[in-house]
């Protein structure tokens, strides 16, 4: 509708263009991607993943499966470095009797080849159940989304229009394609990982403890100092990413503007300021992003030197161990193999809580539009008229946006069949807040609003709206062809019924002129095509819908004289028989209304035709006069 609302709730505007920090997008999911990122956090993290796992609960038997098989892959990786190491040590052994001229000695080959295939079978089969671990849940995750996707869509469809009016289109399209697509990716990833990584954590360090207590004490001293540096680090770039995070959006956003307006940027000549905004942000965003990216790239190198520390620690301590024999040096292989091993998962563990903080946090964000208040359902009474004549009555109406701010009150219409209600007024007197409310779009305070003698909310809201067909001063055309547009006001509608209906809208000439004809595609915004033309297309479309009412919200307003006066035609044969109300703005397109409702503040204050009216002297006289000033026109026109 034309958006005359009151009392209309702010906007909350959160952030719709979909670079929110710790969103899916920006920087990509490495081993690191997730260290000195600002998270967005959920405002009750533990309610709403409670909330998100009751969606995987159907699936509970693959990702039992999916936990057996990736604790079975990371265990065959874990006993890899042992039993190479026996294969050194046998070879070390070997060499060493071989030094010595011990008599009879030899390598053992057949050994080592023995431990070369189960090394091999055990990568192998490694390798086939982490296949099968990503395979089953990329499976899970993907049926996981499609649920919530689908009670999304389900919920969107079931929201009342004042949700709509409360938020933004940005918002509502971020939650729907952004946070779904965190969702997704946290669950094919982070499940798997957090798995893998505390896995990998534990049986390391028994392995290492295995080994060599002693050892094991002393590549786990480092690690206090390895997770200090990373919390530092990480808290001291979380400012700069924050500040490239909003810089970026700001950069967007610009660009969308001065591209979107590129004309009249150059009518007024403001190219070098747009050009001189844009560096300022350009310079903004280099800066805030070269010290974020600088600040946690120095992470990698400080935990690589702890980690060469602990290293030099284990091979010095371990080279002594092997000297006593208080070891084999296949252990030691096999312990440096594990400590070089250790600070990965350690690393991927704390960048999956990240993952995870934010994957809740869009969880939520998701979660708030499913908890939203739904229109009230149909009773299971709901009546369908089967042939709706269009008399319409307003009985003592009042209803508000606010239950204690009333913008209409005891408004009483009385509509016969066929009538033609003109409904004019100043901008926000309500007049597009009338006809929501007729369509049910809004639930009424109080009174009772009637179409053939039974209250609208008797009535099942699909029955309820099919009566209608509008014709908005915004058209709206979807991205397909010029058929399917005029086809979407009926299901079904032969290709005959569908060129009578563009012949009727006097639109059949200029569709046939086009290339395709009735198979051009209009593009998503149907710029391919003039406005008058695209006014034309949606009075084909409610010609073919053969509604019993009609609502019009001045649908000349935006186009020549010429198309004007086609659109006048088509609309005065699609007006004729049915009730229809128009939405006037230019008081001179409507003197020939049976009913002219003057409506300000809420209230109808003046009714009657255009004469009686005018002889009133009284509101719509004063407004009405008001086009004319100057024109010397108001006399003339009537």
């Amino acid at each position: 509708m034309s958006g005359e609302r009151q009392d209309q709730k702010p906007v909350k505007d959160t952030g719709g263009d979909g670079f929110r920090p710790g969103g899916p997008g920006v920087f990509g999911r490495g081993p690191m991607s997730g260290m000195g990122m600002p998270v967005e956090k959920a405002r009750d993290f533990r309610k709403t993943l409670q909330r998100l796992l009751r969606y995987l609960k159907p699936y509970h038997l693959p990702l039992l499966l999916v936990y057996f098989m990736a604790v079975l892959s990371i265990l065959f990786n874990i006993l890899s470095p042992k039993i190479l190491g026996m294969a050194t040590t046998k070879l070390f052994e070997g060499s060493m009797d071989i030094i010595k001229q011990v008599p009879g000695a030899r390598i053992d080959f057949g050994y080592v080849g023995q431990i070369i295939l189960l090394l091999g079978g055990l990568y192998i089969f490694s390798a086939l159940f982490n296949y099968l671990t990503q395979y089953i849940m990329v499976s899970v995750a993907q049926k996981t989304v499609f649920d919530i996707r689908n009670d999304l869509n389900d919920k969107l469809a079931r929201l009342p229009l004042k949700f709509y009016d409360s938020q933004t289109l940005g918002d509502i399209l971020s939650r729907v394609t952004n946070d779904i697509d965190n969702i997704s990716t946290s669950l094919q990833q982070s499940v798997i990982q957090l798995i893998t990584s505390l896995v990998s954590i534990i049986g390391i360090i028994i392995m290492m403890l295995t080994i060599s207590p002693v050892m094991t004490l002393i590549a786990l001293v480092t690690l206090p100092l390895l997770l200090f540096v990373t919390a530092f680090i990480a808290k001291r770039s979380q400012k700069y990413f924050s500040a490239q995070q909003n810089e970026l959006g700001l950069l967007n956003g610009h660009v969308e503007e001065i591209y979107t307006g590129h004309q009249i940027i150059k009518v007024f000549g403001r190219q070098e300021q747009s050009i001189a905004k844009f560096n300022d942000i350009n310079e903004r965003l280099f800066a805030a992003g070269w010290k974020a990216q600088f600040i946690s790239g120095i992470i990698m190198p400080l935990m690589n030197f702890i980690s060469n520390i602990s290293y030099v620690l284990v091979c010095v301590i371990g080279g002594i161990f092997v000297t006593k024999k208080l070891i084999a040096i296949g252990d030691v292989q096999a312990f440096i193999q594990y400590s070089r091993q250790f600070t990965y998962p350690i690393v991927q563990t704390a960048n999956i809580a990240n993952v995870i903080q934010s994957s809740v946090a869009s969880a939520e964000r998701v979660f708030e539009i499913l908890d939203e208040t739904e229109e009230i359902p149909d009773s299971s009474e709901a009546q369908v008229l089967s042939d709706p004549k269009g008399e319409v009555k307003f009985h003592n109406v009042r209803f508000g946006y606010k239950k204690d701010v009333p913008i209409i009150e005891n408004l009483t219409i009385d509509v016969r069949e066929g009538q033609i209600i003109a409904i004019v007024g100043p901008t926000g007197a309500g007049k597009t807040t009338l006809v929501n409310l007729l369509m049910r779009f809004y639930e009424i305070d109080d009174g009772k609003i009637t179409i053939d003698g039974v209250d609208i909310r008797d009535l099942k809201r699909g029955a309820l709206r099919s009566i209608f067909g509008m014709v908005l001063q915004d058209t709206w055309l979807f991205n397909g062809t010029i058929r399917d547009n005029i086809a979407y006001g009926r299901e079904g509608a032969s290709e005959e019924e569908i060129i009578q209906a563009a012949e009727a809208a006097y639109a059949d000439h200029f569709i046939r002129t086009l290339p395709e004809g009735y198979n051009t595609i209009l593009n998503e915004e149907a710029s391919n095509i003039s406005q008058g033309q695209k006014q034309l297309l949606t009075i084909a479309r409610a010609i073919l819908a053969d509604p019993a009412i009609l609502i019009l919200d001045e649908a000349t307003s935006n186009v020549d004289t010429r198309t004007e006066a086609c659109i006048r035609k088509a609309m005065i044969k699609l007006m004729k028989g049915r009730t229809s109300f128009v939405i006037a703005h230019r008081l001179s397109t409507i003197r020939h209304a049976d009913l002219i409702l003057v409506m300000n503040q809420g209230n109808v204050i003046e009714k009657g035709s255009h004469s009686e009216l005018l002889a009133q002297g009284g509101f719509y006289a004063e407004l009405y006069n008001s086009q004319f000033i100057g024109t010397g026109q108001a006399n003339k026109a009537v």
